[in-house]
């Protein structure tokens, strides 16, 4: 099983990259704040990895941090919430933060992260509180063609983090200005989400 790869940066779609390994290609699903801390595309990246694998599909996620990887696999202990919903918790927090709320039992600010109602949110302070300490000692595109354009690029990763279609595309064109990345987009439009 691997636990982390190190190797060139091919592309990044997000929330999908593609790391090249000694001539291996390996797709990987990432969380923003990981999107956000990579090089540009030939530049060399390490990731720290967690293989999940279900009935019928196998899936690879990256990680720059430790804490990161933690909280995903934290996050998917609690009843209700999968790897897709643990990718939009730290796309949408930063671990510190998360923790911040947990400790707080703030169930209002975890229900305005994407996929997560007042009863998972209940449940993620109940189950994680003993977990995640104060100080942030936690672990911190719909099928079918993605778009190559930054805003479509930017509505797909939203959708793929938990956004309605209609709730995305309303996100993107509220953060998007001339010339922003992809990335860029993202990041202001889970600002502007969370209403930070």
């Amino acid at each position: 099983m691997s636990g982390r790869l190190r190797g060139t940066l091919i592309a990044k779609r997000p929330p999908w990259v593609l790391i090249d390994v000694h001539g291996v290609g390996y797709e990987l699903e990432v969380p923003m704040s990981t999107l956000y801390d990579l090089p540009d595309s030939g530049g060399e990246v390490v990731l720290l990895t967690h293989y999940a694998q279900k009935e019928d599909t196998v899936a690879l996620y990256g990680f720059l941090r430790e804490d990161e990887r933690r909280l995903f696999r934290d996050l998917q202990k609690v009843s209700g919430i999968g790897a897709r919903i643990a990718l939009a918790v730290l796309s949408g927090v930063s671990t510190n933060e998360f923790a911040r709320l947990v400790q707080a039992g703030d169930v209002t600010a975890l229900t305005r992260l994407p996929g997560i109602g007042k009863k998972t949110a209940e449940r993620i302070v109940v189950e994680l509180r003993d977990r995640i300490g104060a100080g942030g000692d936690a672990a911190r595109t719909p099928s079918g063609q993605v778009p190559r354009d930054a805003r479509g690029e930017a509505e797909a990763a939203l959708q793929q983090l938990g956004y309605k279609p209609a709730e995305a595309q309303r996100l993107v064109a509220a953060a998007a200005a001339d010339g922003d990345a992809a990335e860029t987009i993202i990041r202001k439009a889970l600002r502007a989400a969370l209403g930070r």
